[in-house]
């Protein structure tokens, strides 16, 4: 989740915020807090299946993407563990009560958990693109041991890049009485939050543009028939733009970011005019409906791949029946990982 610049907010160390005492106001807290814990069993149940389905099955790891969707199932699999169900408590109460730190550790994990996912789909738009610019050669360039070196490299940046506010560069930490997160507040240091920014987002977003308009370019210039005068390359093409994991991948991304575009917008909108937007429950909707963007995976995942399908039916029959599973496994040629 971004740690941007919030406003009219009670520090984690500060004095408490109790819910009024209307029945109204309690009605409100109750149901946001329960909208909550729903969220965030959602959240470790899809995501828990997501990551058994990839571990108990090997012909998920044919593909590199796959790699990819395993790291951010693990991300939001720590946002539903670690983030969201520090925020049911204060929903009912309107404090928060785990302390400073805790307030701070609950900041940092947020926004690296964030920054993960937002590498992540950068990487995943370099996969995609790599399978089309060059069908031919891309096993030999995008192997599975280079793919989980990245992986290991997006986390340790991304957990380097976030832990100074941790270690006391920024030792406040806000709790927003709103929206019931603790985020750590960068709006006082502008120089540390731009660089944040031009490192995470500016390449990730400029990446996820390119490659993908790269991708839907070709497409496109294979679909209305134009020359290709290597034959095995435009046949090559032609198999690989017919994975739907493209567009897959795609909709991955733009769900993302479609989460959390309402929360950018009303952000920057306070920032520019300097005044708070007094609509009730708009805060804790577009907090909550980027969260929300860690349960869509497996949605879109079911709804768009056909080998997440299997891989889950696997997954079930292997619950269920360990026999069915690995007969079910061995009809399609690839062995369940017991």
């Amino acid at each position: 989740m971004p740690a941007v610049m919030t406003s009219a907010r009670t520090a984690a160390g500060g004095a408490d915020v109790s819910v009024a005492d209307s029945p109204l106001a309690t009605f409100e807290s109750l149901t946001q807090a329960a909208v909550i814990a729903v969220m965030g069993i959602a959240i470790v149940v899809s995501n828990l299946l997501i990551i058994a389905a990839f571990l108990n099955f090997k012909g998920l790891s044919n593909e590199v993407i796959n790699y990819y969707l395993l790291s951010l199932a693990v991300a939001d699999l720590l946002c539903g563990l670690f983030v969201v169900p520090l925020s049911v408590y204060p929903a009912i109460t309107g404090r928060w009560m785990f302390g400073d730190l805790m307030c701070r550790l609950a900041g940092y994990v947020e926004v690296t958990l964030w920054s993960v996912s937002v590498y992540t789909f950068m990487w995943i738009s370099v996969d995609r693109y790599l399978a089309v610019r060059k069908p031919l050669r891309y096993e030999t360039v995008q192997t599975r041991t280079r793919s989980q070196c990245w992986m290991v490299f997006t986390w340790i940046s991304a957990a380097m890049l976030c832990c100074p506010p941790l270690l006391g560069y920024k030792k406040e930490a806000n709790f927003d009485k709103e929206t019931f997160i603790c985020m750590l507040d960068w709006g006082t240091t502008y120089a540390y939050t731009a660089t944040l920014g031009i490192l995470v987002l500016g390449p990730s977003v400029i990446s996820i543009v390119y490659n993908y308009f790269y991708i839907f370019s070709m497409k496109r210039k294979l679909n209305s028939g134009a020359p290709i005068h290597d034959k095995e390359y435009a046949t090559a093409l032609a198999e690989n733009l017919a994975n739907p994991s493209h567009w897959m991948s795609f909709v991955l991304v733009s769900a993302f970011w479609l989460s959390w575009t309402p929360y950018v917008g009303v952000k920057l909108y306070e920032y520019f005019t300097d005044q708070e937007i007094k609509i009730p429950m708009l805060h804790f909707g577009v907090v909550w409906l980027g969260i929300l963007n860690s349960f869509w995976k497996i949605v879109i995942l079911i709804s768009l791949s056909p080998q997440f399908r299997l891989a889950l039916r696997i997954l079930c029959l292997t619950a269920c029946c360990r026999t069915k599973g690995r007969l079910q496994a061995e009809l399609i040629g690839m062995d369940n990982d017991d």
